[in-house]
């Protein structure tokens, strides 16, 4: 079968720019930041409560986001951001992080129980 364009052609790199600003655009489901080069789907409502959506994030900002509630705790918040940002260690790590860049990362805190 025959190629629809030459491996070396001019269409190398201009498909691949575009793409690399479609996904820039995205903002973070929990800080409303810019994504960076690492993105993680998250499931808001956990897979082993029955959630099947996937929100686009951080990786420190999931690590923080399980780090400080329960699978129940979740599944009763579901896709609510602002229910879970009423929680005050989370406003205070957004409040935190959104002055960090896209691609930021440090370990988080042990889970509080």
């Amino acid at each position: 079968m025959a190629r629809k364009h030459s491996k070396h052609g001019p269409y190398d790199d201009s498909h691949r720019e575009e793409d690399e600003t479609k996904a820039a655009a995205v903002p973070c489901w929990l800080c409303s930041r810019p994504l960076g080069k690492t993105i993680v789907l998250h499931h808001p409502v956990p897979k082993s409560r029955g959630g099947r959506d996937v929100v686009p994030m951080h990786p420190i900002c999931q690590q923080t986001l399980i780090t400080n509630f329960t699978n129940s705790e979740l599944q009763r918040y579901a896709m609510d951001v602002d229910a879970i940002l009423a929680n005050p260690n989370m406003r205070k790590f957004v409040d935190w992080v959104a002055k960090k860049e896209p691609d930021f990362t440090a370990a988080t805190a042990k889970k509080q129980r």
